[in-house]
């Protein structure tokens, strides 16, 4: 059976609903984290080798924009995950269900995500 319906690969186009971009952004972040958890586990064993590696990874850690900007990152992406696995431990608890309360939540997510962001970019900055 071949039918002829129009088929839209281009995922630029399709416009996604906030619930599903506020999950999206989770996985993501989460992805980020596991990451970063890579480069922080060496920060940190190289930390704990001697106190020369203690100072190699100090300076690694706190020198230049390419420096703050990944703790940027990292802070911003645990913030936002967290928020989201509120959401989402929330959502397991039987509430925020509804579309329109769905909604609401991630709305109420992406908006306290970004404030977070912000936050942490005065932290680090």
């Amino acid at each position: 059976m071949n039918k002829k319906r129009p088929v839209n690969l281009d995922l630029r186009t399709i416009k996604q609903p906030l619930p599903a971009i506020s999950s999206i952004l989770h996985r993501v972040t989460g992805v980020a984290l596991f990451f970063g958890a890579i480069l922080m586990m060496y920060a940190l064993g190289l930390s704990l080798e001697s106190p020369e590696g203690f100072a190699e990874a100090q300076e690694m850690l706190s020198e230049g924009f390419f420096a703050r900007l990944i703790a940027w990152g990292m802070v911003s992406a645990l913030l936002y995950h967290l928020l989201a696995g509120v959401k989402h431990l929330i959502m397991d608890f039987g509430h925020l269900e509804e579309l329109e309360s769905g909604r609401m939540a991630a709305k109420a997510t992406l908006i306290a995500g970004g404030v977070a962001v912000l936050l942490a970019g005065v932290w680090v900055w």
